[in-house]
């Protein structure tokens, strides 16, 4: 029968302890995120570049990252680059790092078919107004393309959330290596796990549920 006598006082004892490694998973995810849409964008744009060599470089690296475990990804960045570059990186740049790679090749996809489903007519126009190929892209396409991947990106920002709690094996003071260390020491995991599960669920629920409701609007626009 179970007999296990539950201890929340342990949990509300170091709510302060615990939610500050939250606000490092939200500063991460947020940090992680904009990096991760430039690295997105540089990568759909080699994708789609005319350009042999930039076109491989650019599927190819999209493709090694998009199918690799993205722990192993974090372990390589931690472990294998100092070794290859001879330069110490911090557990915190590593997690940034790993993660902006990862989710980059992902928003890659998002953003090349975001700009590949921008009416062709539309760039033929802005042509015989005498726009030049980077004023047709960056005024007429790339506002259209993001306008139709913002949710995506919304996901994304969502996904993050969840992802950074990897930085956990790497020694990142983030809520999930928190939970670790207050395990460690008041031997109460059932307690405190629940704690950051509800945590993450209740700030990642609604927000996949905001994103969808949004595609549905955009849709029925």
């Amino acid at each position: 029968m179970f007999k296990y006598q539950f201890r929340w006082d342990v949990v509300s004892g170091s709510a302060d302890f615990l939610l500050s490694g939250f606000q490092m998973t939200l500063i991460i995810s947020a940090i992680t995120l904009v990096l991760a849409m430039i690295a997105g964008l540089i990568i759909a744009l080699l994708d789609m570049s005319k350009f042999q060599p930039a076109r491989w470089l650019g599927i190819g690296f999209g493709e090694i990252i998009r199918n690799t475990p993205l722990l192993v990804q974090l372990l390589w960045v931690y472990y294998v680059l100092p070794i290859v570059f001879g330069v110490r990186i911090e557990a915190l740049a590593a997690l940034i790092i790993g993660l902006s790679l990862y989710q980059g090749a992902f928003i890659a996809e998002v953003y090349r078919s975001g700009i590949q489903s921008v009416p062709r007519g539309h760039s033929e126009a802005a042509q015989v107004l005498g726009l030049t190929p980077v004023q047709n892209f960056t005024r007429i396409v790339l506002p259209q393309a993001i306008r139709m991947t913002l949710p995506p990106l919304a996901s994304n920002f969502v996904q993050l959330i969840k992802f950074s709690s990897l930085g956990a094996v790497i020694s990142v003071s983030e809520i999930t290596r928190r939970g670790m260390e207050l395990s460690a020491s008041t031997f109460r995991p059932l307690e405190i796990f629940t704690f950051i599960a509800v945590v993450y669920f209740v700030i990642c629920w609604p927000l996949a549920m905001g994103i969808r409701l949004w595609e549905r609007r955009l849709q029925a626009r």
